[in-house]
């Protein structure tokens, strides 16, 4: 004990035992980052395929046939990938009762087993890209709010609105809010490109950049409103707007007490 006493109070211990509690957290941190959901055997594979391809006949089949080939209402499923499956059923745009309307976003009629059973069906009829692992979707390690804004108001905000809370298209369609949208979802988005929504294939917008835009959005989701209510983020023409109908209501108004009063 007193030996030990002796090196405790040594002047290089606390620089040692400094480096080795640095070393222990880096190497902990390092191996549960690494952790990642074990993959599928085969035999399990097979059974999500073949519960998927039920699903598949009982929910889809009546729009996209029997074999995922399409129909006159909806297109062909061959090669979209697990992605695209993902993000539609997993965003609860599909399945919908009415194909001739734009999907909106609502609660997901299957769970995450179903939707991942789903999924691997569609991907084993042909090549598609992927769903994205957990591990390439840490954006708050590897993506920059600060580029994803710029690359946000460079390829999306004519769509999105420049604070990516959605906008009016052509031929009564629309691009939806980002808010509240989970980033596999988003990711998922920018490779598949669903509905009126263009691929960003990963030469135009590489995998980390697209981190970025993910880091830009969940950052402007957290921004708080200071100012009060938000009017949709979309600057000084529509609280001008406001401000003008209500202060020209407020005027007419008076007005009129004014006219009846003087009777």
């Amino acid at each position: 004990m007193k030996r030990l006493s002796r090196f405790r109070r040594h002047k290089a211990a606390g620089p040692l035992l400094l480096l080795f509690a640095l070393f222990t957290i880096g190497t902990t941190f390092q191996i549960a980052d690494a952790t990642t959901t074990p993959a599928l055997t085969a035999e399990a594979r097979t059974a999500a395929i073949e519960e998927g391809k039920q699903l598949f006949l009982k929910g889809c089949s009546s729009c996209h046939g029997l074999n995922a080939e399409g129909g006159a209402i909806a297109p062909s499923l061959v090669g979209v990938g697990a992605a695209s499956v993902d993000f539609q059923v997993g965003t609860g745009r599909m399945p919908m009762a009415d194909m001739s309307t734009q999907a909106m976003r609502k609660k997901p009629v299957y769970n995450e087993e179903q939707v991942q059973a789903l999924a691997l069906y569609v991907a084993s009829l042909a090549p598609g890209p992927e769903i994205p692992e957990a591990a390439t979707l840490n954006y708050e390690r590897d993506g920059s709010a600060a580029e994803g804004g710029e690359l946000f108001r460079t390829n999306c905000a004519m769509c999105h609105n420049f604070a990516a809370q959605g906008g009016a298209l052509t031929q009564g369609k629309y691009a939806p809010t980002l808010m509240g949208v989970e980033a596999k979802h988003i990711y998922e988005a920018m490779i598949t490109g669903p509905q009126s929504m263009p691929v960003f294939s990963d030469k135009t917008i590489t995998p980390q950049e697209k981190l970025s835009i993910i880091k830009w959005i969940k950052a402007a989701e957290a921004e708080p409103q200071l100012g009060g209510a938000s009017l949709g983020r979309v600057g000084p023409v529509t609280e001008g707007l406001l401000v003008w109908t209500l202060g020209l209501g407020l005027l007419i108004g008076v007005a009129v007490w004014l006219a009846t009063k003087a009777r």
